[in-house]
């Protein structure tokens, strides 16, 4: 049994996974309405809350999967990417458990997470495939040949996609998370209403800062009108992301000779993208956002650091 941790962000998380893949439990505990308040996470308010909440919700995790720290045998953790306070307080539980129980410990990237999140049961994604990851902090190409890891093609030269749309629906007057409640809102909305530029570059890369200020732009001169078209708006936005989603990933996906094409992270619940990528292996809608079920399937492939080699790890902030 593999006991997960989660902290990178506002999602405090624990989950046991089995050895197979099995999830014998997944617990959340998100901290969305203590942020929506500010339009975005606040990173020291953030850490704080995982201090209160880590230590319950591992807990939980063991009493939904009917277990105890008897049963774990690898403890599997975020080191990073994410806001290094938040990883800190995950990273240091983690430890903490590890080396009261005489444990091993596997460091693990959140973005292997997110990709791991297709190898849990009952229906694994087996490897090669062209995996999008998209979410608040990355959009990224992958081109994935094994369990362990992946080969980067390509990534944002500017705004993840998940930015993107926290950041239209600041415009939009929305709610936060704003993906979602744009999304929600596109659905009353003409996605033909307006066009909004779909940036080219060469290679796998992406940009969304330009169809984030188209979207000012045009916000500036429908003036009062704006508020009126709020749902045009916001579905003719959301096309135009999906549509460079899309776009970058077949060609991609076409070029490496990959037939497979998985989505993973949490715009990958955006139900335009899901139905424009009907053929595609989507990451299921519990694991789309942060979680440590995740985590503890990519602990199944990562390196089982020893005690006390484990104590030395430190978080990171950025894969760079």
């Amino acid at each position: 049994m593999i006991l997960g941790i989660e902290t990178s962000c506002d999602e405090t998380a624990a989950a046991l996974v089995t050895a197979a893949g099995e999830m014998r439990s997944n617990v959340v505990s998100s901290q969305a309405d203590l942020h929506a308040r500010f339009g975005g996470v606040v990173p020291e308010i953030a850490s704080r809350r995982h201090l209160e909440l880590v230590t319950p919700v591992v807990r939980e995790a063991l009493d939904r999967a009917d277990a105890t720290l008897d049963d774990v045998e690898v403890v599997a953790v975020t080191r990073g990417p994410g806001l290094v306070g938040a990883l800190l307080v995950g990273l240091s539980a983690a430890k903490a458990l590890a080396w009261s129980r005489g444990l091993p410990l596997v460091p693990v990237d959140h973005l292997h997470g997110h990709v791991a999140s297709l190898y849990l049961a009952p229906d694994p994604v087996e490897p090669p495939f062209l995996c999008l990851l998209a979410s608040g902090g990355h959009t990224l190409l992958l081109d994935v040949r094994d369990h362990a890891g992946y080969r980067v093609l390509g990534t944002s030269i500017d705004d993840a996609a998940g930015e993107a749309f926290d950041k239209g629906a600041r415009l939009l007057g929305l709610g936060y998370p704003g993906g979602a409640a744009i999304d929600a809102l596109a659905q009353e909305g003409d996605a033909e209403a307006f066009s909004f530029p779909v940036a080219s570059l060469e290679g796998d890369d992406f940009s969304f800062s330009g169809v984030k200020t188209a979207l000012l732009y045009k916000v500036r001169d429908l003036g009062d009108e704006a508020d009126r078209r709020k749902a045009d708006l916001a579905a003719s936005y959301q096309r135009a992301i999906v549509r460079a989603l899309i776009e970058r990933t077949q060609a991609a996906a076409e070029r490496e000779g990959l037939e497979t094409i998985a989505v993973v992270g949490g715009v990958a619940a955006n139900s335009e993208l899901r139905g424009a990528l009907s053929d595609a292996r989507f990451a299921p809608l519990p694991l789309c956002t942060d979680n440590a079920a995740m985590i503890a399937s990519a602990g199944r492939y990562g390196s089982r650091l020893p005690y006390p080699r484990f104590l030395a790890l430190d978080a990171y902030a950025s894969r760079a």
